[in-house]
This record gives C-alpha cells, sequence and structure tokens, in this order.
C-alpha cells in the first residue's frame, strides 16, 4: 500500500482523497449520469469499485432492495476472485475471516452394506499449486460489504441507491445523454412513484430475471435439467466426522455438496430432491426445509443430524441458460455502432450453484467491462473498445455452462452407474484449475497480442491472468510477490525483465527504458495523458541479479517515476530475482529479457522482446487515444 505522496495521512490510509464527482457528491439520485448500473451484486458492486476510481465519471448504482444483502445466495470465492481481491485491496482481510478450503472429501455407499455411506477419497483441494491464493467460502454478503468499501474509499466515493427498481430505458438519439431510463421507488415515503434519469451507458447487474435484459430485447436461452435441490444455511449437531470438510456424499437416498462455512459453526448443504416433472411448474420450489432436512437424514445414514437453526433457506431446479449477446447491439449492426446497454452476471447467465462459478464469474465480469467504461468515458480510448466485453466474456460462459452441465450431472447420478467410487474425486482433481478461474484465456483482439513469442515467457500465458511470482523489491529488500504490488486503478502493467548485465551497465534494457523515457513514440509519451507520467502506465523492472547486486541509483528513471504533487520518487517499480525462487526460471522467462504487458484487469495483453519497441507502441495504439 502506497499513501503520503500527495502529504502527511494520519487516518485510513485505505481512504483516498476525494476527487472530480466524489466532492460533495450528492446524496440524491442525479437526473443524469454517465453509467447507471442496476444491481448492487458481485457483477456490480465490483464495477461500482472500479469506476470509483474514475472520479470524473457520474456512477450510480441503483439497488431495488431498501439496504444491503444480509445473508443466503453465493459462498464460494475460488482462487481467481482472492487475486482480483487482492488487487482492490482486502483479500488479506476476507481471508482472515473465511472458511478455507484445502481439501475435499468423497463418500459412497458401502459395498459391504449399501444402506450406510463410508468416506472413499480425500482430495486436496488445489493440487497443481495453480495459485498463492487459498479457496475460501464466506457469505456473498461480506464479499458486497468489502466492494461497497471499496467504490465508497474510492475518489468517486461511490455508494449504492437503495430503493429504486428498473422499469424501463428507450435511445432517445440525444448526443450527450442518449438513454432515458424509467426508475420506480420501491421504498420511502415516495414509494411507488416514477422517475427519468439519463445516461450514457446503462449495466444491467440485476439477475435471471433482469429488466435491462429484457429492455434489451435479448433472452436467455437453454434448457432445465429437471432435478431440483434445496440449499440450507445452518447450525446444527451432528455426528457425521466431516462437518468441516467440504463433501461430495453419494447414497442410495441421492446426494448432498456439503459446504463449512466461515465462523467454525455454521455450514451449507445442497440436498437432492430428485428429478422432477415436466410439467411441475416449480411446484418443487414449496418444499419445506423440514422436508429438506429429512431428505439430509436419510442421505447421511447411518450419521444424524439435529438442526437447531435455519439461517437461510431456498430451493432451486437446475437451468443452464446463455444470451447470445451482452450488449444491446443487434447482429446486423455489429461493428457499425459502439454498444450503450450491458448486462452481467445472471442477468446473461445462469447454471446451477455447486460448481461454486456464479458469484465469481459475475466479478469477472464486472472487472473486464469496468475498466473499459473508465477509459472510454476519460477519453483514454475510443468507444469501440467497448465491443470487446461481450465478444470475450460471453464464450466465457459458454465455457462455463459446458463445464457445470457435466460436474453438476455427475453430482445427481446415482452411485451404482459409476465404474467406482473414485470417479467424482477425479472429475474434480482433473478439472480443478476451471472452478478455480484458471482456464479463461482471451482471444487475440485489438486488447490481446498474438503469441508469436510466447516463447520469451512461457508461464506468462496470452490472454490469461497475470500469474504471479515471488521476487525481491530492491528498495527495502522485501520478498514479495510481483503481482500483488498491482492495483485495480486502470493502469496497464508493463513488465521489463532485463537481460543479463546489471543496472548501470549497457544493455537491451538499457535502450529500452532510454526509448520510453526520452522517444515521443513511446507508450508513455504518445498516450499518457499531461499530468502524472505514471498514471497509465505502471512500469517495472526485474533484473536476473539479486538483490544485492543492483544499484538503485543505476536504475533507468522510467522505473523511478516522480509521482504526486510534490514529484516524489516512487521505488517500489525496481525487482530483483530471489535466489530461492528464481522468477526467471519459475515463469520460464529468456535470459535475454522481454516485456510482459498486463492489462488492467490482470490478464496477459502481449509478450515482446525488449528490442520491439514500434510493435509495443503500435499495439497499445488499438485500444489507447493519443493524448491531447
Amino acid at each position: 500500500m502506497q499513501f503520503h505522496h500527495h502529504g502527511y495521512v494520519s487516518t485510513d490510509p485505505r481512504v483516498q482523497p476525494a476527487a472530480g464527482t466524489g466532492i460533495d457528491r450528492p446524496a440524491a439520485l442525479p437526473d443524469a449520469v454517465d453509467v447507471l448500473i442496476v444491481g448492487s451484486g458481485p457483477a456490480g458492486m465490483i464495477l461500482a469499485a472500479q469506476l470509483s476510481q474514475y472520479p470524473s465519471v457520474t456512477t450510480r448504482i441503483i439497488e431495488r432492495r431498501p439496504g444491503r444483502l444480509a445473508i443466503g445466495q453465493a459462498d464460494g470465492i475460488q482462487a481467481r476472485s482472492v487475486e482480483t481481491f487482492q488487487a482492490f485491496g482486502f483479500a488479506e482481510r476476507i481471508t482472515a475471516e473465511a472458511y478455507r478450503i484445502t481439501s475435499m472429501n468423497f463418500w459412497s455407499p458401502d459395498r459391504d452394506d449399501p444402506t450406510k455411506i463410508i468416506r472413499t477419497q480425500r482430495t486436496p483441494d488445489d493440487p497443481k499449486q495453480i495459485s498463492e491464493f487459498p479457496h475460501l467460502i464466506v457469505n456473498q454478503a461480506r464479499v458486497l460489504d468489502y466492494f461497497a468499501e471499496a467504490a465508497l474509499n474510492g475518489p468517486g466515493r461511490i455508494t449504492p441507491d437503495f430503493g429504486y427498481a428498473f422499469v424501463g430505458q428507450e435511445n432517445t438519439g440525444d448526443a450527450d445523454f442518449p438513454l432515458s431510463v424509467t426508475l420506480r421507488r420501491t421504498a420511502g415515503e415516495d414509494e411507488g412513484t416514477e422517475r427519468v434519469v439519463l445516461a450514457k451507458y446503462v449495466v444491467g447487474c440485476d439477475g435471471a430475471r433482469s429488466a435491462v435484459r429484457e429492455s434489451m430485447g435479448r433472452r436467455l436461452v437453454g434448457d432445465q435439467a429437471l432435478h431440483a435441490w434445496a440449499v440450507m444455511d445452518v447450525l446444527a449437531v451432528t455426528d457425521f466426522p466431516d462437518i468441516r470438510v467440504k463433501c461430495a456424499i453419494q447414497s442410495q437416498h441421492g446426494s448432498i455438496l456439503h459446504i463449512p462455512r466461515e465462523g467454525q459453526h455454521l455450514f451449507r448443504m445442497y440436498v437432492d430432491l430428485g428429478v422432477t416433472a415436466a410439467d411441475d411448474a416449480g411446484k418443487v420450489r414449496s418444499t419445506t426445509v423440514d422436508t429438506a432436512i429429512a431428505k439430509a437424514n436419510q442421505i447421511l445414514h447411518p450419521y444424524t443430524l439435529e438442526v437447531k437453526d435455519v439461517a437461510w433457506y431456498s430451493v432451486y431446479e437446475v437451468g443452464h441458460r446463455l444470451c447470445d449477446a451482452f450488449d444491446d447491439v443487434p447482429v446486423d449492426q455489429v461493428g457499425a455502432r459502439t454498444p450503450r446497454v450491458f448486462i452481467a452476471g445472471d442477468a446473461c447467465h445462469t447454471h446451477s450453484a455447486k460448481a461454486g462459478q456464479g458469484m465469481n464469474v459475475s466479478m469477472q465480469d464486472g472487472f473486464n467491462l469496468g475498466w473499459k467504461l473508465g477509459q472510454v468515458l476519460t477519453g483514454r480510448s475510443p468507444e469501440s473498445l467497448l465491443t470487446t466485453y461481450s465478444t470475450e466474456r460471453q464464450v466465457i460462459a459458454q465455457n462455463l455452462i459446458n463445464f457445470d452441465r457435466e460436474w453438476s450431472t455427475l453430482m445427481a447420478k446415482d452411485p451404482s452407474e459409476f465404474e467406482s467410487p473414485e470417479v467424482l474425486g477425479e472429475f474434480y482433481m482433473n478439472t480443478a484449475e476451471f472452478p478455480a478461474g484458471f482456464m479463461t484465456q482471451y482471444e487475440p483482439s485489438m486488447l490481446i497480442g498474438e503469441d508469436t513469442h510466447q516463447d520469451l515467457a512461457t508461464g506468462f500465458t496470452i490472454g490469461k491472468r497475470f500469474k504471479s511470482a515471488e521476487c525481491v523489491r530492491v528498495c527495502d529488500t522485501n520478498p514479495v510477490h510481483l503481482g500483488h504490488h498491482a492495483r485495480a486503478d486502470g493502469r496497464w502493467r508493463i513488465y521489463a525483465f532485463a537481460d543479463a548485465p546489471a543496472s548501470g551497465e549497457a544493455s537491451a534494457l538499457a535502450a529500452w527504458a532510454d526509448w520510453m523515457s526520452t522517444d515521443a513514440e513511446s507508450p508513455i509519451n504518445r498516450f499518457t495523458p499531461p499530468g502524472d507520467r505514471d498514471n497509465l502506465f505502471d512500469v517495472k523492472v526485474i533484473f536476473q541479479q539479486p538483490v544485492d547486486g543492483v544499484d538503485l541509483g543505476a536504475v533507468p528513471e522510467v522505473f523511478l517515476p516522480r509521482v504526486g504533487p510534490f514529484g516524489l520518487i516512487d521505488y517500489e517499480k525496481v525487482y530483483a530475482v530471489d535466489p530461492d525462487h528464481d522468477i526467471f526460471a519459475a515463469r520460464g522467462i529468456d535470459r535475454a529479457g522481454c516485456v510482459v504487458v498486463v492489462r488492467p484487469d490482470q490478464y496477459v495483453a502481449h509478450i515482446l522482446r525488449l528490442t520491439a519497441t514500434t510493435e509495443l507502441t503500435e499495439f497499445f495504439g488499438r485500444s489507447l487515444l493519443p493524448a491531447s
């Protein structure tokens, strides 16, 4: 965490100075906004937290509830999401209060007595060590609280406007605020009244029954699996020995997905209610909690479950549905106009809860779109950048639905149909990287380069998230993870991995650094707006030498930028190799050096040679506008 560069800070450094629209932000919803976010779920709140870093953009987020979410809904936090929390500054705090999953146990009928269940397998949760971050369980309400804090503490000071429902929107053709949005009050003294708000962009994060999606003329297409599950968060007394371990439990009477919750006493059970009739018409949703508890006791035999308190209960039917596009551009107008209305999260993709993907994928939707809206509305990028949102995220959602269909089918399968009791555990182990959030790979586009030079850094796959690694920060000799310094501040990361010569010696790195600082066509000089030269590109260097072999006084000035009103030097951009964890070896980085470009949402955008200066500027020229 960096602070004091604008002057001495004696209060909570997580609270950034208010700026732009965050200064004297009006409590009442204004008549015109740049971005109107509909829904304060995971997609909407991460979007608000990101846009709070763009204080010149007027952003408001409306929510039909009268206040914050209290309990229920999603609880699984995949490692990719915790990486994202790190960028928003709260990974450590939420990890401290969450339940950490380190293993998963599998239970099946005893072959000697099939009326009873026995543990058949214990698997590690992250067998391939794909992330340094953990897999967590914590109530969605707490995730929303942390994002709300990030949005409020950002320069834009964004807070939800509770008690508003989206009614409809139309495009007026106005050049400044083309969208006219009708809202209805759902709480307060003026409940039931309607008003109109003008907007440049609208983002529907309003769930599976999205009114924003309906207003776009889009619909979810897919199927119902005709299989129902009860889900309950309970406090109970039981003799089941794995009550504090995540378990997949299969028996003659159905299945349970068991998930311990934060706080050491609460746990969640997804209880198999069986196949529903095609003409059920939702009747299964009236299944009582007592019926679900009785079913759970059947499945757990010979163990018993005495429920003392039910914190939350719901019944749902598995469905896999997807929108054909996540914005309002009709097929016949793709390429002819840019989008104005977007949907994210459950508004554009729905699936079962058992793979722990709903909240996680929704947050990545919001992260993907947030910085793009910020870049466009601050004049840094052309409006065409916004077309990449639907293109990138729709493919990811389809891949998720394909995976979830297979996983939820296996979970509901009769144990007698498996070749062995280990089949389910083996599937879980072999596919762990997908649900953890690390199989997302964006295709080449205006934001993603070709993999021509992938061999220069084989451990940083182009189009995939930047997989951090350990090194040593030279200024204070602290061992750190390189990626943990990156924040969700809308900046691009440029990591320059040095060739063999040390700092101060003639080298390809030294020539590249000089070009970055002095050449009018370098990305810094061509695209950075006037003022702080560090506000668009975060440029770091990683030397091949250990810390004692790096002379900070001989490091090129592009890696020691002047920041803030006092022109203070930022020393935290210069890194050395940790001899015990050589990042060059760990990530397959060519000893001749290279440049790794990472997007504001943590995905590797390009890899180039240190000598490929023209190509670097050309790449950024695809999505950035020259500074005026």
